[in-house]
């Protein structure tokens, strides 16, 4: 489990200083990239060393209560499972330890021409879920 810290900013918001909802997948967004990026894997390397990238596939959301404008949010990312080529995770923002957003994320591993690709064996283990 991996948790990014950030603060909602007035942009974050509507007129009424309320999340927009599309920033949430922004939000979930940036902590994917610092989950990947607390576990070793470079992914400019493996785009300029191995053609491949990670992408989006699939979510799905639930929004349970609203964040405001100057909200201090964490946004916890749990990796469920990795397959050959795929990636699930479970992401939620919480602010003070209350969910306000949940959402389950695919990620698949493609060319950087859009192909599908296998995620290779070494990035594999590092994104594994770790078993105790």
């Amino acid at each position: 489990m991996h948790q990014f810290d950030l603060r909602v900013y007035y942009e974050d918001t509507d007129l009424a200083g309320i999340v927009y909802y599309a920033n949430y997948l922004k939000f979930i967004e940036r902590g994917r990239s610092e989950w990947v990026r607390a576990l070793g894997v470079d992914q400019v390397a493996m785009k300029a060393a191995q053609g491949l990238v990670f992408a989006v596939r699939r979510v799905e959301a639930d929004y349970l209560r609203p964040a405001k404008f100057d909200d201090a949010l964490a946004v916890i990312t749990e990796c469920l499972a990795v397959t050959g080529a795929r990636i699930e995770l479970r992401q939620q923002v919480l602010r003070e330890g209350e969910p306000l957003f949940v959402a389950l994320v695919t990620l698949v591993c493609l060319t950087d021409t859009g192909q599908p690709a296998r995620i290779p064996a070494d990035i594999r283990a590092k994104l594994l879920p770790k078993r105790h």
